[in-house]
């Protein structure tokens, strides 16, 4: 096999282990493991630099290549079969990236809720009957 070739079968085992990575993102993004995410994290990073890496590699031995190299039938099919799992990677970010901001809009909504309960609480009543928002337990006024 080629060095090409190799390189090309190299980079589709980083792209699997980045699949898996997506998918358990995803699973730890819904269970809201926050600790377990930042881990995660850590090591999807590590693996998208040996994917950049791997990306030079195969671009500068693309480039030396011979035309009848790049025409030939197996290495055609093995990048065709990268770019296609390039391309699930990048349904799966953003899939997760919709999780996450689904996430965000859940927390807002709670926190505008808890802030209208604080509000509801602190409410008291003026002279005419009116609801007035503000400190119930103010000083008495001679």
């Amino acid at each position: 096999m080629s060095e090409l070739k190799e390189a090309i079968t190299s980079q589709h085992k980083h792209l699997l282990e980045l699949q898996q990575i997506l998918e358990t993102e995803l699973h730890l993004i819904s269970s809201r493991d926050a600790e377990s995410l930042i881990n995660l994290l850590k090591t999807k990073e590590a693996l998208l630099d040996s994917v950049g890496q791997q990306d030079t590699v195969i671009a500068n031995l693309y480039q030396q290549a011979s035309q009848e190299q790049k025409d030939e039938a197996e290495l055609v099919s093995l990048l065709d079969d990268a770019k296609e799992m390039v391309s699930q990677c990048q349904f799966r970010t953003k899939i997760n990236q919709t999780a996450v901001e689904q996430g965000q809009l859940r927390l807002e909504h709670l926190r505008n809720l808890l802030l209208e309960s604080r509000a509801k609480e602190s409410m008291t009543y003026d002279k005419s009957g009116r609801t007035k928002g503000g400190n119930s337990g103010g000083g008495v006024s001679a």
